[in-house]
């Protein structure tokens, strides 16, 4: 039985033929492709974002948690997805503005993905994935969760979109990640 366990974990990983977040690419804001392997050896919180959502307002926190840690190896990288509600219809040039202009945003910004349905991006489909990441596994519910990554492209730590950028849970995991 373990046995079987066991292949079906690797079944599933090898199933988006990936061992790591480092195996995507994902495309910037301004549309350069972005291979997460670029981010090696630095811990990465991936996060998905809107314009239009109550959570909104942390992109402010989020900006600060990357400016306070990203000289000690955190890169936060924002990925825009519209699927809630429809609250992040702009396209990415008008995403990029907003986050500039209202929240001063300097991390990195990914252009506009799904994040859940049958249109899911692959980093999505591994990110949620029960067999690739079983810590981290179950569909997106809202904008802005928040998934850890440690320094050699593990998924970590998953956190909801209730969890702020300043919470103690998230700024200590933060914290235990880059100091591994």
């Amino acid at each position: 039985m373990m046995k079987l366990m066991l292949l079906g974990m690797a079944v599933g990983a090898m199933a988006f033929g990936a061992s790591s977040v480092y195996d995507f690419t994902l495309n910037s804001i301004d549309g350069a492709p972005t291979p997460l392997s670029t981010f090696k050896g630095r811990v990465v919180l991936l996060v998905n974002v809107a314009s239009k959502c109550g959570y909104t307002p942390q992109y402010a926190g989020l900006e600060k948690l990357y400016e306070k840690y990203k000289d000690k190896g955190l890169v936060l990288v924002g990925v825009p997805a519209n699927n809630f509600g429809g609250q992040e219809p702009g396209s990415d040039e008008e995403i990029k503005t907003f986050c500039s202009r209202n929240y001063n945003v300097s991390f990195p910004m990914m252009s506009k993905v799904s994040v859940k349905g049958a249109d899911k991006t692959p980093l999505y489909q591994y990110l949620t994935d029960a067999s690739a990441n079983p810590r981290t596994a179950g569909e997106i519910k809202w904008n802005f969760t928040k998934f850890l990554i440690d320094k050699k492209g593990n998924v970590i730590n998953r956190f909801e979109s209730a969890v702020t950028p300043e919470s103690t849970d998230l700024v200590k995991a933060v914290e235990t990640a880059l100091a591994q």
